[in-house]
């Protein structure tokens, strides 16, 4: 695996990160100028997921449902083709062998293939999708390992304060199958960010929650984080432009770059 150093995924290290029901290709068109990747989706790919999509539906959240969720994301990132961003796409499923169906579109497309590790809705995680598989991680590394076998560079979004998980241990250990990009939502537990910095040195590690102006995208990045990605005011351009330059700022300055080896040993965002 190449250190994130010498080949950054994307440029600006700024993402928008996937909604469920929202991001799309018209979407991540709009985030446009201020990032350098936009992760579509989440989409579910097999029976189980989809089942759990439909119940997650009926109780009026948004959710991709199309008749072929795989022809669905070519559709989507073809739109994308000639757009100055990398795409990703998050995918939720129970077993490999769908993600490893998505993993090959998205390498046809130079997209990322980001296995969810974050959804924590009871249908989802009943389904064996979503942050149920933090608790088991040889689970997530099949995933992992199958989307990295299609040929795809792989992410995985995952989440901190989930009862019972050391997640460092778990990056690392999908790391090791395959992952390049781990996209972590640090939820209240933001230092957890330096020690999976410290746990997976050569992936690239992208910060989330709350990301919205110059002392969070600080704060993260004194953790040790590659790059930043914005949720819910990915909408909202002057929420993206202010991050944007937030990088920029960290990345010009003489702190760029260092990495604390545990959670609290980033300088003072």
């Amino acid at each position: 695996m190449t250190p994130p150093s010498d080949a950054p995924p994307f440029e600006p290290r700024v993402a928008v990160a996937s909604l469920s029901g929202e991001s799309d290709a018209a979407w991540a068109r709009a985030a446009l100028p201020h990032v350098g990747c936009a992760v579509l989706g989440g989409i579910a790919l097999d029976g189980p997921t989809r089942s759990a999509a439909r119940a997650l539906v009926e109780r009026d959240r948004e959710e991709f449902l199309p008749d072929d969720p795989v022809a669905f994301i070519d559709r989507q990132l073809s739109a994308l083709a000639d757009e100055p961003l990398r795409p990703a796409f998050n995918v939720r499923a129970a077993g490999p062998g769908p993600v490893a169906e998505a993993a090959a579109v998205c390498a046809d497309h130079d997209a990322v293939l980001e296995v969810n590790a974050h959804c924590r809705q009871g249908e989802m995680c009943a389904a064996g999708a979503g942050q149920s598989l933090l608790r088991d991680p040889e689970r997530l590394a099949e995933q992992v390992q199958a989307a990295s076998e299609a040929g795809a560079t792989v992410g995985v979004k995952c989440r901190t304060e989930v009862a019972g998980v050391d997640l460092p241990a778990v990056c690392r250990t999908a790391h090791a199958a395959g992952a390049d990009l781990l996209h972590v939502d640090a939820m209240d537990s933001e230092g957890v960010v330096a020690d999976v910095v410290a746990a997976c040195p050569d992936a690239f590690v992208v910060a989330n929650n709350g990301v919205r102006d110059r002392r969070t995208v600080r704060e993260y990045l004194s953790y040790g984080a590659d790059a930043v990605s914005v949720g819910r005011p990915s909408d909202r351009p002057e929420v993206l432009s202010r991050v944007r330059a937030a990088v920029a700022e960290w990345s010009d300055g003489s702190a760029s770059g260092r990495r604390p080896t545990a959670a609290g040993g980033g300088e003072n965002p």
